[in-house]
Formats: C-alpha cells, sequence, structure tokens
C-alpha cells in the first residue's frame, strides 16, 4: 500500500500548509494509482475543500491554470515533476454539451460529489497525507490488484461528459498493461461516435502515448476491437487480412502491429515507433497477384507508403519535424533489403536523403522489420555488412561542408560572386565526389571548378541537381507504374 516515504517532501509540505489552514487536502488521481501500483509518479495531484481564492492566497507563488479552478503551485523542487504543484478544488460538472467540457463547474461540494466525477475507479482513490487515510468508494484498489480498467458508475455516462476518455482508456490499458472490464467496454463501444466530436490535437496526444507505451501492439488492437481506429488511422484497417505471403507468416495489419512492438520493445523513439506502424501502409494499395517466386508483389510501396503517411501524421497534426523524419523512414525503409544490390555511392546518397542522424535508424527499422515477419531479427552477417557500409560511407563526404574546397576559394579562383552560381558548383562538384569520394582532394576540385564556371548557370543546375533529378524521375516512374497496374496515386 502507500508509504508516506514515497511521497516528496514539496508534496507533503503544499498539503500540510492546505491542512495547517484548516482545509483537507488528498493526493489523488494518477499519482495515487501509481503509488500503490509501486511505480514513480509523473505528475502530483492535491484535490482540497478549499476554494480557488482560498489557494492561491496561502501560496503567493502559484496561478490559477484552467477553468476547473486548478491552482498550480510553483515549488523550489530542481526535480522536473516537482517544481509545479496542482491543486484543485473538490468540484461536481453539469452536463457535457459537446462532449468534451462541462458546460459549468461547481464548488464547494464534498470529496464524494468529487471523486464520483472522475474517470476510472484506479483514479478515483484519494490518499489524506496528514492522517494517512486513504478513501477508495468504488473498489479501485481491487481494480489495481486485478490489473482491470473499469469506468466510475456508469460507462455511458462518463465518456458522454467526455469522450476523449475512451482514448484514455486504452492509453492507460497500453501503458499499465491492464485489461478493460466488459461493461466499460461496452460502454466505449456504444459512444465511439462521439470522439468524432473530440479536437484532433487531444486524440493525437493520447494516441502519441499509446505509441510510446511499453505495449502499444495490445493499445492499436484496443482501438481496433473498439472502434475507434477509424477515429485516428482508418488507413490500417484496409491492411487487416492482406496477405502477403514469402517470409512473412502474418498479413499486413499483424505485420505492422508487430514490426511496431518490436520498436517499442527496444525501447526506440517516438518517429521510430511511428514509422515501424506506418512502414508498409502502402502495401494493400499496391499488391498485386504473381512474380517471380512470389505469391504477391508489392512493387513501389514505399513510395505511395510515404505520401499516405504524410497525409495521415498531417491529418493529426504533428509537429513537422516529426512528420518529415517519419516519412523519410518511410521511404527509404526498403534500401536495406537486399545487399548485394547496396553501393557505397547509393549508401552516401541515403545518407544525405535521410539524414546523417536518422540512418542509425533506418538500420534500425530494418531489424524491427523481420522482427515483424516473425523471424526473431536481422541476418547477422547482412546487419553486420549494413552497418560496415554505414560507417564507411560516413567517413567519406557526403555534404558540401566536407569538401576539400569552400565557396571562399571558389571565388578566389573564378572571380565568381555570390550567389545561384556558386552554389550549382559545390553542389555539382558533390554529385561527382558522391560517385566516387576519391576525387575530394583540393587539387582535383579546383580544376574541375575551372571546368564548370565555363559552363552557363542552366547546365550547372542539371549538374548539380543531378542526384535530386534522378531521385524525381525513380518516384515518377514508381507512381505511373503503380497507377497504370493498380490506379493509385
Amino acid at each position: 500500500m502507500i508509504k508516506i516515504t514515497d511521497i516528496p517532501l514539496e508534496v507533503k509540505q503544499v498539503a500540510d500548509t492546505l491542512e495547517g489552514a484548516g482545509f483537507e487536502a488528498y493526493l489523488v488521481g494518477g499519482c495515487v494509482r501509481d503509488l500503490i501500483i509501486g511505480r514513480t509518479p509523473k505528475d502530483w495531484d492535491l484535490t482540497t475543500d478549499a476554494r480557488p481564492d482560498a489557494i492561491t492566497a496561502l501560496f503567493p507563488d502559484s496561478f490559477c491554470n484552467n477553468d476547473y479552478g486548478t491552482v498550480g503551485v510553483k515549488t523550489e523542487s530542481e526535480n522536473p515533476t516537482l517544481q509545479v504543484i496542482e491543486v484543485t478544488p473538490y468540484r461536481s460538472e453539469s452536463e457535457y454539451s459537446d462532449a468534451r467540457r462541462p458546460d459549468s463547474v461547481t464548488f464547494g461540494v464534498s470529496l464524494a460529489e468529487d471523486l464520483a466525477r472522475r474517470d476510472f475507479t484506479v483514479n478515483a482513490i484519494a490518499y489524506r497525507t496528514a492522517i494517512a487515510e486513504t478513501v477508495d468508494k468504488y473498489r479501485g484498489i481491487e481494480d489495481i490488484k486485478a490489473k482491470r480498467l473499469r469506468a466510475v458508475g456508469d460507462p455511458n455516462e462518463r465518456f458522454a461528459e467526455d469522450a476523449l476518455r475512451m482514448m484514455r482508456a486504452v492509453r492507460l490499458a497500453a501503458e499499465l498493461d491492464f485489461v478493460i472490464e466488459a461493461d466499460t467496454m461496452a460502454g466505449i463501444i456504444k459512444n465511439r461516435d462521439r470522439l468524432g466530436k473530440i479536437a484532433t490535437e487531444r486524440i493525437s496526444a493520447e494516441f502519441i502515448r499509446i505509441i510510446d507505451s511499453k505495449t502499444p501492439m495490445t493499445g492499436i488492437i484496443f482501438l481496433q476491437k473498439l472502434g475507434l481506429l477509424p477515429f485516428i488511422i482508418p488507413e490500417l484497417l484496409e491492411a487487416m487480412g492482406c496477405e502477403q505471403g514469402g517470409i512473412h507468416a502474418y498479413d499486413v495489419y499483424e505485420h505492422l502491429l508487430r514490426t511496431l512492438q518490436g520498436a517499442a520493445d527496444k525501447g526506440f523513439s517516438t518517429e521510430m515507433r511511428l514509422a515501424a506502424l506506418l512502414h508498409d501502409i502502402g502495401k494493400p494499395a499496391t499488391r498485386r497477384t504473381g512474380g517471380k517466386n512470389k505469391l504477391y508483389t508489392f512493387f513501389g510501396h514505399e513510395v505511395v507508403g510515404a505520401r499516405m503517411t504524410k497525409v495521415i501524421l498531417e491529418r493529426l497534426k504533428l509537429p513537422r519535424e516529426m512528420i518529415d523524419i517519419v516519412v523519410n523512414l518511410v521511404r527509404w525503409h526498403m534500401f536495406f533489403s537486399d545487399p548485394d544490390l547496396i553501393t557505397l555511392a547509393a549508401v552516401r546518397r541515403t545518407i544525405m536523403r535521410i539524414g546523417e542522424d536518422n540512418i542509425d535508424d533506418l538500420l534500425n527499422l530494418r531489424v524491427c522489420d523481420r522482427i515483424g515477419t516473425g523471424r526473431p531479427k536481422e541476418q547477422p552477417f547482412r546487419f553486420r555488412k549494413y552497418k560496415a557500409m554505414v560507417d564507411e560511407a560516413l567517413r567519406d563526404p557526403i555534404s558540401v561542408k566536407l569538401l576539400k574546397i569552400d565557396g571562399v576559394r571558389i571565388m578566389d579562383i573564378t572571380g565568381e560572386k555570390p550567389g545561384k552560381k556558386l552554389g550549382y558548383i559545390l553542389h555539382a562538384l558533390l554529385e561527382e565526389v558522391l560517385v566516387d569520394p576519391r576525387k575530394n582532394t583540393a587539387e582535383y576540385l579546383e580544376n574541375r571548378t575551372k571546368d564548370f564556371i565555363l559552363l552557363d548557370e542552366i547546365e550547372l543546375q542539371r549538374l548539380a541537381e543531378a542526384g535530386k533529378e534522378k531521385l524525381a524521375e525513380e518516384e515518377a516512374h514508381a507512381i505511373k507504374d503503380i497507377e497504370r497496374e493498380h490506379k493509385v496515386g
């Protein structure tokens, strides 16, 4: 059970200040749940019979930060999770006409009334530090021991009040490795359409927490079984039942989920987990029957998948930097699929395209992809070869800043002024060095610069953007072939 020694001094000091002024002060919500489970809480929340103005009077260095009377009490703790402790008055709430927030909030109610409005029994446990009293009106401790998530009271009422609670149920089940109780599941299924009223940003926040949990595969399965997935990534439903054959033991849907879980098991980043979940999202649209020694082929699925991924993540309003990383990982996830076809020049270009900071993620995505096929891991000799090629390529120049010549030297040689032509010369030189790093010498580059300066700007631009044009041509051909075969874009 809860040990008073597990509660930080800063939290007890806030509670003691409230108690000393004649008010009740209870820890409540996720922090109490985590203390009972044996986890370290990430946030500390107190509830009290004091009203907002009384709370702010007791804590001059505080601020009221929402419409629910929550007061953020600042502390001098060096621990970021303890620098602000939230104190909320007991409250009851009216109807939720928009399925998102109460039409009105009433303060001055009892602790029992406050706990009655909470979402799940495991979050409706209160603990009074002053007298070590635990209030568990809804048998939340029993549910914690059973690893069960159950709504407080009538699930239909709870989900009608705030439809996001349905996503929160899935997220908590994934984070805590809990099951969702039958009546609570039925309530989610009955009220699932209400999720359409919730702002995309709020849905995305819960979805990312599911992705970042220890068991995201379980979370996605819950989302699908409960009918919530169409409100988040409906494209995943198209992967269900899409057989692959070959080395794949699972259909595309299960393969994606197992690849995601592989990334989670290895503790990889949010971007890696999203790439794992979406790397083959283009397969259903590109599947056709037949092919050399194959039941099905998925030509160009990485191109289509990258486009679909961009649409999905933009629809979820995720940060642009995150979107760019995930889209690139999806687009190039097939690069390491055949070691016999990989050249060092190709590796250097791929590092340019995906970024030096992300090339290890591309290798790791390959490992997760293989886990998702039903095989335990990438063949060791292949992975070692891939890694060795990447390491070698990283020692070679892969950007203009690594050339043995710079813009200042080019201007000295040619008399050219700063401008587009100067940039084109640098990138034209880089194109040559990407193919043959041995050319990255001051003598060679200076001689080539003298050749390039004689060309007109249009020809220089063509040479400078040769790699980019080749990529665009490859993409165009791939899309054209896909459209011809499958009538998709």
